[in-house]
């Protein structure tokens, strides 16, 4: 059943690997080879405002602080962080400060922990880098964690207290550490996960299904974890709660499905969570730990849509949009038809894989309206 009213925008040509939208979702910053992008989307029209330049290689991850801070890392061994100093809209600078990360390969992910005193970077060098600012010294440090990961780390989640991580990877493991840092974090309640939580503590090592981990998050409250694999799967489990080896979850669910590789999830509460990936459109779980998950809908359904939706284009795109109009007239002429299977457009909004999805907005403690990005360039929102 198909979600009514979704927003596309038309940002770029290029892949977007990530995206991350400010706080009152008026502009949205997206990753653009080596430059990160930020555009005004506040008149509903997308206007790019600011390039942030200073990766030499591309960009592979993007994210946003609650005070506006903006992350970046790439596949030059950098991560970035960008301080607004002053302006907004189009008149706003940033300035930009390197982040020690001491990896010897690409950053592949970096998330800011819920409060925005920290950030964690994956890396192809098997390492994790929980960084934190040091006002003594004026910059940004890291602490590694390092065993026992053993491949790419493709995925990254905070748990709402702030401490406990979650990570993905190519070695077909789910982890979860503690990324405490005595400094800056307060001793965190105790959880399922665990009770006694320095650096680097080990609180969950679950290896289920052997394939890549793409994309892995932890639930609304904080009790259970979800990811996605490249085996077009999609598995929940729940940890022990009464204290066995750690590597046995209580109880785990695998969706085995017909989709293509999913490459991203989100919970939009306890008991449904939509994931997407190279299928171009969302799709719907839902269940319980009592019950199970099963698939229940698509969003953007293309079986149901019979023509491609009309996208909103940045300025810069319409010299590009009139030749397609002009190309679909010319289709008309020749082959007396202007379907999409002589146009060669999918009849889902997006036209590529999608890369990364986003919390939009909430309504109480639910999600209400995700954003997408994907390798078509495109950013869409969709009422959820």
């Amino acid at each position: 059943m198909p979600i009514p009213n979704p927003i596309p925008f038309q940002l770029t040509k290029e892949p977007i690997y990530d995206h991350c939208f400010s706080g009152d979702r008026k502009f949205v910053a997206i990753t653009k080879q080596n430059t990160a992008e930020i555009y005004d989307l506040s008149n509903n029209k997308p206007k790019l405002v600011t390039v942030l330049e200073g990766h030499d290689k591309t960009i592979t991850a993007i994210d946003i602080a609650p005070d506006g801070k903006i992350v970046t890392c790439s596949q030059d061994r950098n991560a970035i962080v960008w301080n607004k100093i002053s302006g907004t809209g189009a008149s706003a600078t940033y300035k930009s400060t390197l982040v020690l990360l001491r990896i010897n390969r690409a950053a592949t992910v970096a998330r800011w922990s819920p409060n925005g005193l920290k950030f964690a970077v994956g890396s192809s060098d098997r390492i994790i880098a929980v960084c934190y600012f040091e006002p003594e010294n004026d910059w940004w440090v890291s602490k590694h964690i390092k065993k026992p990961l053993k491949s790419t780390i493709l995925s990254l989640d905070w748990h709402e207290n702030n401490v406990l991580l979650s990570c993905g990877s190519a070695d077909g493991h789910v982890r979860v550490f503690s990324g405490f840092i005595k400094s800056v974090d307060e001793k965190p309640a105790p959880t399922v996960w665990g009770d006694r939580l320095p650096f680097q503590t080990l609180c969950g090592d679950y290896f289920l299904n052997g394939s890549w981990i793409h994309d892995v998050k932890f639930s609304t409250n904080g009790e259970f974890l979800a990811f996605v694999s490249h085996d077009s799967s999609i598995n929940i489990l729940y940890p022990s709660k009464n204290g066995q080896e750690i590597s046995i979850p209580d109880k785990f669910y695998q969706v085995k499905t017909s989709f293509l590789p999913f490459k991203s999830l989100i919970f939009i509460n306890n008991s449904k969570i939509i994931t997407a990936g190279n299928d171009c459109y969302p799709v719907v779980f839902e269940g319980n730990e009592n019950s199970g998950w099963n698939f229940t809908t698509s969003i953007d359904d293309p079986i149901a849509k019979k023509q491609p939706t009309k996208v909103i284009t940045n300025e810069d795109d319409e010299e590009l949009n009139q030749r397609d109009a002009l190309n679909m007239f010319r289709q008309m002429d020749l082959k007396g038809s202007s379907s999409q299977e002589h146009s060669g457009l999918l009849p889902t909004i997006h036209q590529n894989s999608i890369t990364k999805i986003r919390p939009y907005s909430y309504n109480g403690q639910n999600v209400a309206k995700i954003s997408t990005s994907g390798n078509d360039g495109k950013i869409v929102i969709f009422d959820v």
